[in-house]
């Protein structure tokens, strides 16, 4: 009986050790991927890395973590001069495959969700217009209302612009009917060509594309999914 005690007092202490040692093993891979998608993705602020699962250092020895979630904040996605700010951006990255001392991260698949407040929206729309939350259209398109001064126009103008995804990397602006006070005058193309536009989302992990767009009284969460994605290299 004391050798079987013995025995399990002896089990149990070196189960503590090698929980110890897992959890400062998956701290420091954590802290070195974390440090590494900062440098691939150009980020200012250094991304929150949770390696998911226990044991990490079973997982690690077969160099593939079965799931790994990411949070970046504050991330200046503009592109070619347009700045546009993404406020959060969340990530959940599955079959991660590690490789050059973790220092090359590459996912099997991954989804992931995109915030954008209304200010920042605003920030990087035309100068003179603002952009506020106005619901969703009865074919379920995301809207937002756009209102303002638009230069050389001279006119105030609210118009219902449908917010959606261009080519897998940027969310596009295009409004829906315009006031027949300016169609009547033939203002069409010259108003559009200031209000819609197009805004790439840059910084986000290499093979991951946008998907969707929904709108909240807040602002604009944008879906992302792909395949072989990129978190470190």
């Amino acid at each position: 009986m004391r050798v079987a005690r013995t025995v399990l007092i002896v089990v149990v202490i070196l189960g503590g050790l090698f929980v110890a040692a897992d959890r400062v093993a998956v701290h420091l891979a954590e802290t070195k991927a974390a440090k590494q998608a900062q440098l691939t993705e150009g980020l200012t602020a250094r991304p929150k890395v949770s390696i998911e699962g226990f044991p990490f250092l079973t997982q690690a020895a077969t160099g593939k973590l079965d799931d790994v979630k990411v949070t970046a904040d504050d991330i200046n996605a503009g592109d070619g001069g347009q700045s546009l700010r993404i406020e959060s951006f969340h990530a959940d990255l599955h079959g991660v495959k590690l490789s050059h001392g973790y220092s090359r991260a590459v996912a099997d698949s991954a989804d992931g969700l995109a915030f954008i407040t209304f200010a920042d929206l605003t920030k990087a729309a035309p100068d003179g217009i603002t952009v506020s939350y106005a619901g969703v259209s009865k074919d379920g398109k995301a809207l937002v209302k756009l209102s303002g001064s638009i230069p050389g126009i001279g006119s105030r103008i609210s118009v219902l612009s449908e917010i959606s995804v261009h080519g897998g990397n940027a969310i596009g602006l295009h409004a829906r009917p315009l006031p027949t006070a300016f169609t009547a005058l033939g203002l069409d193309d010259d108003i559009r060509q200031q209000i819609d536009f197009i805004r790439q989302l840059t910084h986000l992990p290499a093979g991951i594309a946008l998907t969707s767009v929904t709108a909240t009284p807040d602002g604009i969460s944008v879906a992302a999914a792909g395949q072989h994605v990129v978190l470190a290299s």
